[in-house]
């Protein structure tokens, strides 16, 4: 059994993974978005400037890949903070692989090195759980506080020096900062660099190239952010998920870490929407809708009851909460999802 069942995090009413996530079909349907509407989505589409890709797919199959402007749907763009997601995924393989004995694990031992000469008893506390669900506790290195920390001369001991603003398990506070300390510890754990365990976990399975992305002065690989990949590749991430950890008939994610991931443990005080592991939680038209979302727009959603993946990828050098993400979240809840709903006449 995963260390995520035994731990007793896990919700009593959560839903079962086949009521959340299609399982892998042996036979692929014909998919059936409305043609008029799906045109109609690409003409919107193409009508906002910061976006630069689009791949909608229906069980596995795309039915529309556009790249706008920008790179092609197979050159390699800095996905941000939709890399949250990915570092999840490592998460989750990482308990199944004793690497965490739990998500009730307290990371403070894991990264004693790094722990300030007094450190506030409270770090004792933080949890794996905490850092997946962005619920530590410790002040954000996120938003104004990122420059901060980047140019700091330790990333991981800067942020367990941070106050802490909330008690662990407490409310939301987004910081890129706690994916980090999972990327450290992942590092301090195994002796591999999360780029090793991204390409033979995650890249070699999904048969996906992951390029090398920043790391920090101790050379720790930014957990979160700044990872690139192709939006075909981002799309093959996105079935995983939707196939509930399953790609190619075989399994990559342990079983019940989608159905984990996708559990509701907090809610963005940006959104208002639910957030899981390294994912949002909202739904579209009555249809649940899961979804990485990185800075300027960069997104993959799935729509399990539909079985649909979507990837957009955008301009990342503007910020999207200025409209913008409810521009990509209208595209997907008023165009995609309907063409999807409606069969075809004939």
């Amino acid at each position: 059994m995963l260390p995520l069942i035994a731990s007793g995090l896990m919700l009593a009413a959560m839903p079962s993974a086949a009521q959340i996530a299609t399982p892998l079909m042996t036979t692929v349907p014909e998919p059936r978005l409305d043609p008029a509407e799906l045109d109609a989505v690409l003409q919107r589409a193409a009508a906002l400037p910061r976006l630069r890709a689009l791949i909608i797919a229906q069980d596995g199959v795309p039915v529309a890949e556009r790249a706008f402007r920008g790179p092609g749907l197979d050159r390699p763009v800095n996905i941000k903070s939709a890399s949250k997601s990915i570092l999840s995924a490592l998460v989750g393989i990482a308990l199944e692989r004793r690497v965490f004995t739990g998500l009730d694990q307290p990371v403070a031992p894991i990264l004693a090195a790094a722990l300030p000469a007094d450190p506030d008893p409270l770090l004792g506390q933080v949890t794996i759980d905490h850092l997946l669900s962005m619920r530590a506790g410790l002040d954000r290195t996120s938003g104004p506080n990122y420059g901060r920390w980047t140019s700091s001369p330790d990333w991981v001991r800067y942020i367990l020096s941070r106050p802490f603003v909330d008690r662990p398990g407490g409310r939301m506070l987004y910081s890129t900062g706690d994916s980090h300390l999972l990327s450290a510890a992942l590092t301090r754990l195994t002796g591999r660099s999360t780029l090793a365990l991204m390409r033979d976990w995650l890249g070699r399975p999904l048969g996906i190239t992951i390029p090398d992305w920043p790391r920090d002065p101790q050379g720790i690989y930014v957990g979160g952010n700044d990872m690139v990949l192709s939006p075909r590749a981002l799309l093959r991430f996105g079935e995983l998920y939707r196939q509930d950890g399953v790609i190619d008939g075989k399994r990559v994610l342990p079983e019940g870490w989608v159905e984990a991931s996708w559990t509701p443990r907090t809610r963005s005080p940006f959104t208002g929407h639910a957030y899981g592991y390294g994912w949002f939680i909202t739904e579209a038209q009555g249809h649940p809708v899961y979804y990485g979302w990185g800075f300027g727009g960069q997104m993959v959603y799935v729509v399990p009851d539909l079985r649909l993946t979507v990837v957009m990828t955008s301009d990342p050098t503007a910020r999207s909460r200025d409209g913008y993400l409810e521009q990509l979240h209208g595209l997907l809840a008023d165009g995609i999802v309907p063409a999807a709903a409606q069969r075809p006449a004939g």
